[in-house]
């Protein structure tokens, strides 16, 4: 009887160690959903919300950093948390003119706005720097025009460019395209196309047809 209490202890005691190490994991993974969630109620597009912090949760959280001022850092943190509390779902800037896409330069981010005026879905994006770059011998600007433009050509699929691949791109002006990417850093940094995650690159593409506006702005 002696032998199989102290056997039942060291069982339990076992067990306990277990949950106590396993419970940072599930509180982190709990802290983590919790935030996916209301950052998909306010717009700011993710893979889904499993409480798994993959690319797209990274993407999402720098979005809305970027929208709110915040430092963009692409982590949950208590000052993100604090943000989430009281943050409402962005207004686009133009209004009244039907569903469009808005890049706002400044805060580098990307807009889908729908008929009503409701800005649908939020992305992170990396614009031109305004920088020199040699392009096949010719020094060019990297820079994104300002403007309304209408999206008048669109790839489905990957255009291999002198400059790198454009995934699903949708071109407003010029060679000038809004495009899935696999690097979108916290500033610009493009050759002047509109960067946009590689998660997001085939579902912006379908909700972007030949003709949408597409206003880019500082």
């Amino acid at each position: 009887m002696f032998k199989k209490t102290q056997m039942i202890r060291k069982y339990l005691l076992v067990l306990g160690v277990i949950f106590l190490a396993a419970a940072p994991g599930f509180a982190q993974k709990a802290r983590t959903l919790a935030v996916e969630k209301q950052l998909a109620e306010l717009g700011y597009m993710l893979t889904k919300a499993d409480g798994v912090a993959d690319a797209s949760t990274r993407h999402a959280v720098t979005a809305f950093q970027k929208v709110e001022g915040l430092k963009r850092t692409g982590v949950i943190n208590a000052a993100l948390a604090k943000a989430l509390e009281s943050a409402s779902r962005p207004l686009p800037k133009y209004t009244g003119v039907g569903a469009h896409i808005e890049v706002d330069l400044t805060r580098q981010v990307l807009f889908m706005v729908d008929d009503g005026d409701k800005v649908t879905h939020i992305l992170p994006v990396s614009s031109g720097n305004d920088e020199k770059y040699l392009d096949r011998g010719k020094w060019e600007v990297a820079h994104t025009p300002r403007g309304a433009f209408d999206i008048y050509r669109k790839i489905n699929g990957v255009r291999k460019a002198p400059l790198g691949n454009l995934y699903y791109p949708s071109y407003f002006t010029g060679g000038v395209a809004i495009h899935g990417s696999p690097s979108i850093p916290i500033k610009p940094a493009s050759h002047g196309c509109v960067r946009i995650p590689r998660f997001a690159d085939q579902a912006i593409y379908k909700m972007a047809p030949i003709g949408m506006t597409v206003y880019v702005f500082d």
